[in-house]
């Protein structure tokens, strides 16, 4: 028997509905009838591959996406993303513009600089203990991205 259920609301896994809990619990020991459990199962097995191909299908669905986007799926979270964005959208030569809100924006701005990117922050408000979101800046058409 299960105890209460709680709300979730950290950074990271969030709460599932009990009925998704219910059936990953009815599965987890024999998934779509293949005698294994899903932790078990292959990357590179049929019933693998019909998992992936339904979570990229739903993902795209989803956000609306066309056979003209890939859907990658990563591990590392936000912080990984914060090394991978510089590493994949940094143009040579071209300077990364951020705007420092806090600590997440502080994060992403000292991987790029780890990269030896021109890192330039066009706007911050750590004036005011990052209390606020700058409204103005000006973004260098040049500028590889902003983040």
């Amino acid at each position: 028997m299960m105890g209460k259920r709680v709300f979730n609301f950290n950074a990271g896994p969030a709460a599932l509905p009990l009925p998704v809990l219910e059936e990953i619990q009815a599965e987890f020991l024999d998934y779509k009838g293949t005698g294994m459990s899903i932790t078990e199962i292959s990357h590179r097995s049929k019933p693998f591959d019909a998992v992936i191909n339904e979570a990229v299908a739903r993902t795209k669905r989803l956000l609306n996406l066309g056979d003209d986007y890939q859907v990658l799926f990563l591990q590392g979270g936000a912080s990984m993303q914060f090394c991978m964005i510089p590493m994949n959208l940094a143009l040579p030569g071209k300077p990364v513009d951020y705007i420092n809100t806090g600590t997440w924006s502080a994060k992403a701005i000292k991987e790029a600089k780890i990269q030896n990117l021109d890192v330039r922050v066009i706007a911050s408000s750590e004036d005011k203990n990052f209390s606020y979101i700058p409204k103005e800046y000006t973004v260098d058409p040049e500028a590889s991205y902003l983040h």
